[in-house]
């Protein structure tokens, strides 16, 4: 399969990644959450915010059901929208249309881009895995996908992991293709700068904010600093 350049069009409604000139904006951050959350967690994702500039929060929870996750969901969108941060479903495409969230991050195994669109409509923000796969990535480009995420790209504790692409696979999607990319997988403020220097559009982070010792806002203006250099 061969995709043109001018097949994969960023969709401006993510964020404001590009200015009049097309110019690359900075990379920003996408904050996804612990595997297990409380009520009181929506204090605790208010801190992070307090830390510095989050384009993104995903929700991402197992082993629980999609009513639970929708009671859990409801302070933390509202927290969003206030923040004006996009909310971000985890996996479920029936979810993501529940809740009203601003997009649906899909794994391999989670449906389809183009289905998701039919779904959710024109709108919803779309993400999907890709793993280290530039053929997986420019299906998903190619099927509408908003975003693709790559990763991981360090050990992670946050989810297993069998793929661990090389960060030039950043270079070589950005410098090919306007469509956004994530960089995920154990980022930490300590490792984030290769990342950033090879074309990341976003730094999916997790552990390395919720187990932070300074705390979640520390962690988000450290990984602010880092990314400016």
């Amino acid at each position: 399969m061969e995709i043109e350049e001018s097949e994969l069009k960023l969709d401006p409604g993510f964020a404001d990644r590009f200015d009049s000139e097309d110019r690359r904006p900075d990379c920003q951050l996408y904050l996804i959450s612990p595997p297990a959350i409380t009520p009181a967690f929506v204090d605790t994702l208010a801190a992070a915010l307090d830390g510095g500039p989050v384009a993104a929060f995903q929700l991402r929870l197992k082993g629980i059901d999609d009513h639970a996750i929708a009671k859990l969901a409801e302070p933390i969108q509202k927290l969003c929208a206030d923040r004006d941060v996009a909310f971000i479903v985890n996996d479920s495409i029936g979810l993501a249309k529940r809740l009203g969230a601003d997009g649906v991050h899909l794994g391999q195994e989670d449906g389809d881009a183009r289905e998701a669109r039919q779904i959710l409509g024109p709108s919803v923000q779309i993400g999907v895995t890709c793993h280290d796969s530039r053929h997986l990535a420019m299906e998903a480009g190619e099927a509408g996908a908003d975003y693709v995420a790559f990763g991981a790209f360090y050990p992670t504790t946050t989810k297993q992991v069998e793929h661990h692409p090389d960060p030039s696979i950043l270079s070589w999607w950005t410098t090919l293709f306007e469509l956004p990319c994530v960089a995920i997988g154990g980022i930490t403020p300590d490792n984030a700068a290769p990342l950033v220097k090879a074309g990341a559009d976003f730094l999916a982070v997790s552990g390395a904010v919720w187990n932070a010792e300074g705390g979640p806002a520390a962690a988000i203006a450290a990984f602010e600093k880092a990314i400016r250099g």
